[in-house]
């Protein structure tokens, strides 16, 4: 006889699991995916990843893990990451950066995102403050799993969408954690020296007003895109600038978004040593470690300094490329008298665009009257997919965009344009 299951009346879950919120971006990219499965050809310059078609990691790596597999590399890591790895990594950051970390200040980790959790895990107590500009990528929903009162500021298109000093000063003394990143994402915009210099300069004078009795203010420094900067843009970081800010500083980092390889998920963060090791502590219940072969990959890659660096000269070119492509298109789009902008590139593999179209009517007669209006438009009449910087943090109505040239071929941004063109023209 068949049964029928009775659904349980009463399904409640935590106040935090309840109350979290989905991502703004995914959304985005559900609905492309099914126009796409339709049949529709969008330009889609939504996501932060990389086509592995067009940007494939590097050979030396892929041979490496694919070595590492057949070696039989596969029980589980040490904690903090193999040693061989943390010991490449040290000595790529003094190659590169010249910053100089012993490997037991390094921690390894499945990318990024496990140990960006893990440090407000570490730093933020219930309730604790965490200041952080917006955009920005994920910072709200960080604070919300660790139950984290969020102090947001506005960043302004005069300043690249970048934090400063000033805008900063007013929450300082109540912030727990401060969360940066340079390369922004999704802006593609840094930091100057000048700019984070005054940052610091703020951090330092905050601990010193502490003492050794309060918690330190401590700065998270997310550096994921810091290789890949373009033309005369370099990058600066809080402890090449300020080496007191190493008690304060911790960083976020990994090979994700320099070498393409999002999906081998190898990331680090390093810092001072009792942070780290809190984060390791933590990770170690979790279990989110990279795979054991992808970190002895890793390693032997990253011992490979001929091909490192010719890998990330040609990954920049090809990159920059396409950004100056999309960038040029924007400013001819602009000099003919359309409502759009964009901020030169300087770095990352994203183009700050502008739309400025709230209040413009379609030739269907229906009323552009909210970004969310603007962003279906430029989607279902130019094919053009791309992210609203509210999906970042900001208020609704901000008419600026992330661009993204991840998944972007060359060839395809001038019939982009000759698309994106005729859309805004039947605007009025």
């Amino acid at each position: 006889m068949e049964q029928t299951l009775k659904q349980p009346t009463n399904q409640q879950v935590s106040v935090m699991a309840e109350n979290l919120i989905g991502s703004e971006i995914i959304k985005l990219a559900t609905e492309v995916k099914a126009k796409i499965a339709q049949g529709e050809k969008i330009y889609n310059l939504t996501i932060g990843d990389f086509d592995s078609a067009i940007f494939p990691i590097p050979e030396e790596l892929k041979n490496e893990i694919i070595q590492a597999y057949h070696d039989g590399e596969t029980t589980y890591p040490t904690a903090n990451g193999v040693e061989a790895l943390r010991k490449e990594v040290a000595r790529f950051l003094q190659r590169k950066q010249k910053l100089v970390y012993d490997a037991n200040a390094i921690l390894i980790s499945g990318g990024a995102r496990p140990l960006i959790y893990a440090l407000y895990q570490t730093i933020i107590d219930a309730n604790d403050k965490v200041l952080f500009p917006v955009p920005s990528w994920n910072n709200n929903h960080y604070c919300h799993l660790a139950a984290a009162q969020q102090i947001i500021v506005e960043t302004k298109p005069e300043n690249d969408f970048m934090p400063t000093a000033e805008e900063l000063k007013p929450f300082i003394s109540e912030a727990n954690l401060i969360a940066l990143c340079s390369p922004l994402n999704p802006t593609g915009t840094t930091f100057t020296k000048e700019k984070l210099s005054e940052i610091c300069e703020l951090i330092l004078e905050e601990n010193k007003k502490r003492g050794v009795s309060e918690k330190p203010l401590y700065l998270l420094f997310d550096q994921i895109y810091w290789v890949l900067t373009h033309g005369e843009t370099k990058h600066f970081d809080p402890v090449s600038l300020f080496p007191e800010m190493r008690d304060y500083t911790i960083y976020v980092d990994g090979i994700s978004k320099s070498f393409a390889a999002t999906g081998v998920r190898v990331g680090w963060a390093f810092g001072p040593q009792k942070v780290i090791d809190k984060m390791r502590a933590i990770l170690s219940h979790v279990g989110a470690w990279s795979p054991k072969a992808e970190q002895e990959a890793t390693a032997k890659f990253l011992k490979n300094d001929k091909a490192v660096d010719a890998y990330i000269t040609t990954f920049k070119n090809r990159i920059n490329k396409r950004l100056v492509g999309f960038y040029e298109g924007m400013k001819n789009l602009k000099a003919n008298g359309y409502n759009v902008d964009a901020i030169p590139p300087q770095a990352a593999i994203y183009l700050t665009v502008k739309f400025d179209l709230i209040g413009k009517t379609t030739a269907e007669g229906n009323l552009l009257a909210t970004t969310a209006d603007v962003t279906a438009y430029l989607l279902n009449e130019a094919k053009l997919a791309i992210v609203p910087f509210y999906a970042f943090g900001t208020t609704t109505n901000s008419p600026w965009y992330r661009l993204s040239v991840g998944t972007a071929h060359t060839n395809q941004i001038s019939e982009l344009f000759v698309q994106l063109e005729k859309a805004l023209a039947k605007l009025s």
